[in-house]
């Protein structure tokens, strides 16, 4: 059976494009209604023809079916989803060196998917494909060393795998490899190396590359210090949607660093950020309700935000929270609830600020009998072993 030249392609579009009418929901009337259900009716049609086709190939020990069959299992293409044959039909092309089933049979041992989850498998599986010239693989592969998931932890490893995928061009790898040097992680410390890198992923869109140069030329570390750069990287990342790049942006309009001071702006970029979850837009959001610093002041809200950056373990919506319930702002008056929050804070926060949380917590315990302080300690582990746990997940 011979494939289109890049068979790849297939099954990456079977796994992971939208659907084709992905924007009926958009439509009005009647007859786009029918029209959208008769055609995506046709298109199952066509991908449950494809699979009796790929079917017979595999069986006959074709590995492009057998891998592009495994991608129809799993995505659900033309098939009933089914992870477990999704990972007997990769592994039997993988066997016969396909490295696209390589490199997918390793994703499904470190995920769990159809397979016992086993990272010392999914790494054997990403290094063939590695060895193959696989870009993914070899990025995945270097994540692994990086993190000691699979394999012994080796920065150098891990930085050797980001250089093969870096030189094929993958924005990921490039932009994994500048950290390692900005960090001096596997390979000596260089900041300048660490911008080349940053650059390189940026100029190729990558939202992580235009971040990260976006700090480098607001350290002045590798690059001349700028204050206007800065900004401009930070908005093409945050344009993307990156939800650290949109608190930085936000950042920059609350304090007027590269742009003019404008709250209004800043507000706005810290709610984008803190909606996509990032913890730090969540507090700095919360403040600004407070203080009725470029949104209307809002004691409600500030509290909403406050916990929703507190929940992530954040220190110092922790802090807030706690100092709220001491105060009564926002909420009612709730000694155990500030100690229990302040508590928290002084476990999460830093070295240098963690002094000011405890003093805090200590300020509230001197108010509270013994029992109150007891069931606010109680409630504070319970949270920290609840959310530990949601983190191993």
């Amino acid at each position: 059976m011979t494939l289109a030249r890049h068979p790849a392609l297939l099954a990456t579009f079977l796994l992971f494009a939208p659907p084709a009418f992905a924007s009926v929901s958009r439509q009005v009337g009647p007859t786009k209604t029918v029209e959208a259900t008769r055609a995506k009716a046709e298109q199952g049609s066509a991908e449950a023809q494809a699979a009796v086709r790929y079917r017979k190939a595999a069986d006959q020990g074709d590995p492009d079916a057998q891998f592009v069959l495994g991608a129809m299992y799993e995505g659900g293409k033309g098939v009933q989803q089914n992870l477990v044959e999704a990972a007997a039909w990769y592994r039997k092309a993988a066997d016969q060196g396909s490295a696209w089933a390589q490199l997918s049979l390793g994703r499904m041992y470190r995920n769990g998917q159809g397979v016992q989850q086993d990272p010392a498998r999914a790494a054997a599986w990403y290094r063939k494909a590695a060895d193959q010239g696989s870009v993914e693989a070899q990025v995945n592969l270097g994540l692994l060393h990086y993190k000691g998931q699979g394999v012994r932890l080796d920065y150098s490893e891990a930085a050797r795998w980001y250089r093969k995928a870096a030189d094929q061009g993958d924005a990921d790898a490039r932009v994994k490899l500048g950290f390692m040097y900005s960090e001096g992680q596997g390979v000596p410390l260089n900041q300048v190396e660490a911008a080349r890198w940053y650059q390189e992923a940026a100029d190729q869109g990558d939202a992580g590359g235009q971040l990260l140069l976006g700090f480098a030329y607001w350290k002045g570390e590798g690059v001349p210090q700028d204050s206007a750069l800065p900004v401009a990287w930070y908005r093409k990342a945050a344009d993307q949607g990156n939800a650290a790049a949109q608190f930085h942006l936000g950042l920059s309009y609350s304090k007027g660093e590269g742009v003019p001071q404008d709250y209004a702006q800043a507000a706005a970029w810290y709610r984008m950020a803190g909606n996509q979850g990032d913890a730090s837009a969540q507090y700095a959001l919360g403040r600004m309700y407070r203080d009725g610093t470029g949104v209307p002041l809002g004691e409600a809200e500030a509290i909403a935000w406050f916990r929703k950056a507190a929940d992530q373990g954040d220190a110092d919506g922790q802090r807030a929270l706690g100092l709220s319930y001491f105060e009564g702002r926002g909420v009612p008056q709730d000694y155990v609830q500030a100690h229990k929050w302040t508590n928290l804070a002084g476990v999460t926060a830093s070295d240098e600020l963690r002094f000011g949380y405890v003093y805090l917590r200590d300020a509230i315990a001197a108010k509270m009998t013994p029992e109150q302080i007891g069931e606010a300690q109680k409630l504070a582990r319970e949270w920290k072993e609840a959310f530990d746990r949601r983190k191993k997940k």
